[in-house]
């Protein structure tokens, strides 16, 4: 569940920036890596894939059996990503933005906390400062073993809802502050977890030309009555406020324009939803 109090507001920032991290502020997604070159492989991890979007299994239940098929001790899964992964070129820059402005990031994923932390720890050079919090799921020991030993760790949700971590749950008590209280909420993702914590903020920033399952983009983009595979074609039927980004720099500059009064976040959607 959310947290109880508001430790967002302890600094009484007027915007809280709320975020993914796999595909949003890395290149590439960490579990993908694992799954398709630790686990069981992309092929198997793109079945599951399909029966999620077909609805006869939970993206919980498919992730659950996609992360176990890594056998890989956890801190070897940690330093194989600490080689592969790369950090959004202009990140770096939107976080020391961030920490100068009195902008809180939060951190919400589907992935695990260690190695987000390790991540951002080789990215920055630092661990990061305290405007920075991570909330995500975590690994636990698999049948009492040490989890950096083989086979020995599995993840564990950070809830009970169908994607193990209801993003919504961290943001609404913010959304739900009175006028004159309330901050500016803004969100960055690119999938469908995504989604519900989105719907709470006032402006999504959806990642260009990535799909509600990217691994699937190339071939589940086409556009019917029953699948919405798109990111930003689901925010347009729905309503919900959204600009797309194709890197940090577009979030950057929208938000600075956003916090200092420029335009908001209304604007900027409206801006985006014509085209411009």
């Amino acid at each position: 569940m959310g947290s109880t109090t508001l430790p967002y507001m302890e600094t009484k920032p007027k915007l809280i920036f709320f975020t993914d991290f796999d595909g949003t502020i890395t290149v590439d997604d960490s579990n993908d890596h694992m799954i398709d070159n630790l686990g069981f492989g992309k092929e198997k991890r793109l079945v599951l894939n399909d029966q999620v979007l077909d609805e006869t299994l939970s993206f919980r239940d498919a992730f659950r059996q996609m992360l176990g098929s890594i056998k890989t001790p956890y801190d070897e899964c940690i330093q194989i990503l600490l080689k592969n992964m790369k950090l959004d070129p202009y990140f770096e820059e939107f976080y020391y933005w961030a920490k100068d402005n009195n902008v809180p990031i939060v951190i919400l994923s589907s992935g695990m906390h260690p190695i987000i932390s390790a991540l951002l720890e080789k990215f920055l050079g630092h661990k990061p400062a305290n405007h920075l919090t991570i909330i995500a799921n975590e690994p636990v020991s698999r049948d009492g073993k040490d989890i950096n030993s083989e086979g020995g760790w599995q993840i564990q949700y950070h809830d009970d809802s169908h994607f193990g971590h209801d993003k919504s749950l961290e943001i609404k008590p913010y959304a739900a502050l009175p006028n004159g209280e309330r901050p500016i909420l803004l969100y960055a993702g690119d999938g469908v977890s995504d989604l519900s914590a989105a719907a709470e903020t006032d402006l999504l920033f959806a990642k260009k030309g990535k799909g509600i399952y990217p691994a699937l983009e190339a071939t589940l983009l086409e556009d019917t009555a029953n699948l919405v595979v798109d990111l930003v074609t689901y925010c347009q039927r729905r309503g919900m406020p959204y600009t797309t980004f194709e890197n940090w720099s577009t979030i950057l500059e929208s938000t600075k324009d956003i916090l200092s009064g420029k335009v908001t976040a209304g604007e900027v959607a409206a801006k985006a939803s014509i085209g411009q």
